[in-house]
């Protein structure tokens, strides 16, 4: 049996009307993007979606400063730190407390591979903590290479640093990191009368894949270490000499933009300093330790905006 006439699915008005709806809703979604463009251009390349921040490390102003050397035995049967069993200096126990800040110089002084962490975990090779690893198994320290890493304890109890290279923790790449409380927190001096200028600018490599404050990575004046005395008065002075946005903040913890101290910010992730712009902040510095001064803007302390703020 054949038709005559033709069947239509659809009307030519529904069609219309169909297409008006799409581009509508393409207009739409055209004018939220752009009206966020300032907010898409400040988030660096892989870093549009960030996980929960790590808990803050607030730190005590103590640093142990940490010498490590991969080692093994003529077979490989054996592999240490420093030294192999029954010598001097072997895997030695690191003491710490909470809030104190373990700094890490490791060196690759066999012949085989090595990379290098800090664990909660009592074997095995997993449950590496953020930014304490040097190297990895897919890419790991070859021999006489050498890194630098830190932990600062947020918790008591025992900790490890091994090789995290599978199998090598095994062999005896193991030492332990013993965390007690927290000592007693210190505090602020009274006003010193002492004033201090800084002046810390943003900048970028043409890529925007690093960001650091004065000087790239490798130029003089490179994110400058900051020392004052508890008490002092400090003014900072930003300005903003790239092409993406920026604020500023002295915290606690580099990898938490929210811990900022002293009233020291400059702008915000949501009020930031647009290019060319520039800012200043007078406050005083508090109870000694071991600050930084970042931007403020989630992923670019990670991408080299980070510098250390000394209270002594």
């Amino acid at each position: 049996m054949s038709h005559t006439e033709p069947i239509y699915r659809t009307t030519p008005a529904r069609t219309a009307k169909m297409m008006a709806i799409m581009c509508g809703v393409c207009i739409a979604g055209g004018i939220l993007f752009f009206a966020f463009w300032d907010y898409w251009i400040s988030m660096p390349p892989g870093n549009q979606m960030t996980g929960p921040a790590a808990p803050p490390a607030v730190a005590t102003g103590k640093t142990i400063p940490v010498t490590l050397r991969f080692v093994e035995s003529s077979d490989f049967r054996t592999l240490a730190f420093n030294a192999l069993p029954g010598q001097e200096g072997h895997n030695p126990d690191i003491q710490a407390n909470v809030g104190d800040k373990v700094t890490f110089d490791v060196t690759n002084g066999g012949i085989s591979f090595h990379s290098f962490g800090v664990t909660p975990a009592t074997e095995g090779f997993g449950s590496i903590l953020a930014g304490t690893e040097i190297g990895s198994a897919s890419n790991p320290l070859k021999p006489n290479e050498s890194g630098k890493s830190e932990f600062i304890p947020t918790s008591e109890g025992t900790f490890y640093y091994i090789c995290t290279v599978p199998g090598h923790r095994e062999l005896g790449m193991e030492g332990k990191i013993i965390v007690g409380p927290k000592a007693a927190a210190p505090t602020a001096a009274a006003p010193t009368g002492v004033k201090h200028d800084f002046n810390l600018d943003f900048v970028e490599s043409s890529d925007f894949r690093t960001l650091a404050f004065n000087a790239l990575p490798n130029e003089q004046g490179h994110n400058p270490d900051v020392t004052v005395k508890s008490g002092d008065s400090v003014t900072i002075k930003s300005t903003n000499n790239g092409v993406s946005f920026h604020s500023f903040g002295i915290v606690t913890n580099p990898d938490d933009p929210s811990s900022v101290v002293w009233n020291s910010a400059i702008g915000s992730a949501t009020k930031p300093l647009k290019p060319h712009e520039s800012g200043q902040v007078t406050f005083t510095a508090g109870a000694p330790g071991t600050y930084y001064y970042i931007c403020t803007v989630p992923g670019h302390a990670a991408l080299g905006m980070k510098g250390s703020f000394i209270v002594e």
